[in-house]
């Protein structure tokens, strides 16, 4: 092997390597964009929050002067979401196990429901 297929070897290798290390620093400088973008989206989400808390405690205050018992119909909400929830994941492990081909008695059940 001569000096100039060495050369040629190791110039390849140099331009791989400067390729790999540009790919790295813009995966570098992409990290530290999504980094930000998630701080930013952190402090949105705490500020929504804080605002959301806010407005419960409004609601609630309103409620009560109109001798509505808000507490109440908070608990119920939540009943009503979680049986959804619970209902929607029975619905999403039927189709699990049966690959969503249901029988035809499994059909008319869900129908007399």
């Amino acid at each position: 092997m001569g000096l100039g297929s060495t050369a040629k070897k190791i110039q390849g290798l140099s331009d791989r390597a400067e390729a790999m290390y540009k790919q790295v620093q813009e995966l570098q400088q992409r990290i530290i964009g999504l980094e930000e973008e998630v701080d930013d989206t952190h402090d949105t989400v705490e500020r929504l929050d804080h605002q959301i808390a806010e407005q419960r405690e409004l609601l609630l205050a309103i409620a009560d002067e109109h001798d509505i018992d808000g507490e109440q119909i908070l608990a119920e909400a939540a009943i009503d979401e979680a049986e959804l929830e619970a209902e929607s994941e029975d619905g999403d492990a039927a189709d699990d196990t049966d690959g969503g081909n249901g029988t035809e008695a499994e059909a008319s059940d869900a129908t007399a429901e």
